[in-house]
């Protein structure tokens, strides 16, 4: 199946969905990550057959014998991105081409089965339009979206899988950090690990890579602090990106700079930052930049903002920096303003309250 063919998703409701007044009892307070709606998606992959059965359906435990190899070889991918109430009730997605491509991507260096990027967008959709009512209301809230995939096969043995398992599941957000949304954070510069190294999986967007982080994250909130950055693994100076989001420095010139790609992922709301500060007038380098200028910059004044992206951050501000050598302040700790108005440009063309000019909203309902 090439990546423009679709399959027919078979609905199946779930004969026992959350109440009205108990899902507007979740809405009204959802946090990040831990209410999710009535269905999922699920389609299926064997070797020799392709993709079918697809469906979507209530959202339930998934049934897995212990021989199942993801279990044990970690053949595992997902995306995450989020679906938006607009001002007149309808609800769209920002850029499901951009994710469908890059778990294609993903998939490829995984050794996994690549799933066409009209059915990925298709899952999507799908699933909104029967779990409508699930997207909140408000200028924070949003409808996360998380595709995975894994090796599904029954197997022991080293070797890419024959069957993989996709899913779609979703789960009604507020702000990611519990600062809200313009509360700068403070990171952790990690000496003793790395995130990924050339050659590695880096670019792909897989559990592994995320799990490794997590001894850096948990040293990180040690010391106080919400974040952790990563260097490169080669030479241990270059800043790469956080645990979960890609990192821009604003200098008082107006020019910006952020890691190139590689070692790091390559995020859809990187792009889109890098397209709109050009846009505002910012010059963007895509370059290496060291942890010590960082400090000798932000020192000087030189270095006036930074900012980290992500799907579900946004942009999030970063006021403080924490390493073993100790810490320094990003001009005086506050938000600045180009960090404001990059964010506030970007949420307004997610919400539809902006001109979408570069074809990034996709209208589902």
């Amino acid at each position: 199946m090439s990546g423009g063919e679709s399959l027919e998703f078979e609905i199946h409701p779930n004969p026992a969905p959350v109440s009205a007044v108990e899902r507007a009892a979740l809405l009204a307070n959802p946090g990040f990550g831990r209410v999710f709606t009535d269905h999922m998606v699920t389609v299926r992959y064997a070797e020799g057959k392709g993709w079918y059965d697809a469906r979507v359906e209530a959202r339930a435990p998934i049934p897995m014998d212990p021989a199942t190899a993801v279990l044990h070889y970690a053949q595992e991918i997902f995306e995450g991105l989020k679906a938006y109430r607009v001002d007149d009730g309808g609800v769209s997605m920002f850029r499901p081409d951009a994710n469908a491509r890059r778990f294609r991507d993903s998939a490829r260096r995984m050794a996994m089965a690549e799933l066409p990027e009209q059915v990925f967008v298709d899952s999507l959709g799908a699933l909104i339009q029967v779990d409508r009512e699930w997207v909140p209301d408000g200028p924070d809230g949003s409808l996360y979206l998380r595709p995975f995939m894994f090796a599904s096969e029954v197997f022991l043995g080293v070797k890419p899988s024959a069957e993989y398992l996709y899913v779609v599941i979703a789960s009604p957000v507020g702000p990611y950090f519990k600062g809200g949304a313009a509360a700068p954070v403070t990171v952790w510069i990690s000496n003793d690990y790395t995130r990924a190294a050339p050659g590695g999986t880096g670019a792909a967007k897989c559990g592994g890579n995320y799990a490794t982080s997590l001894a850096a994250q948990a040293e990180g909130m040690e010391h106080g602090c919400e974040q952790v950055v990563f260097l490169d693994a080669v030479e241990r100076r270059y800043v790469d990106e956080l645990g979960g989001m890609n990192i821009f420095f604003v200098f008082d010139d107006g020019t910006m700079v952020t890691p190139p790609l590689g070692t790091i992922l390559p995020g859809i709301t990187r792009d889109a930052v890098i397209t709109l500060a050009r846009e505002q007038g910012h010059e963007v380098r895509e370059e290496p930049y060291s942890f010590d200028q960082w400090r000798a910059d932000a020192a000087s004044g030189r270095l006036r903002e930074v900012f980290a992206c992500g799907t579900a951050a946004v942009l999030t501000p970063i006021g403080t920096v924490r390493s073993t050598d100790g810490e320094f302040v990003i001009g005086d700790g506050s938000t600045g303003d180009v960090t404001v108005r990059l964010r506030q440009t970007l949420v307004d063309i997610q919400r539809g309250r902006a001109a979408d000019t570069h074809g990034w909203v996709r209208r589902v309902l």
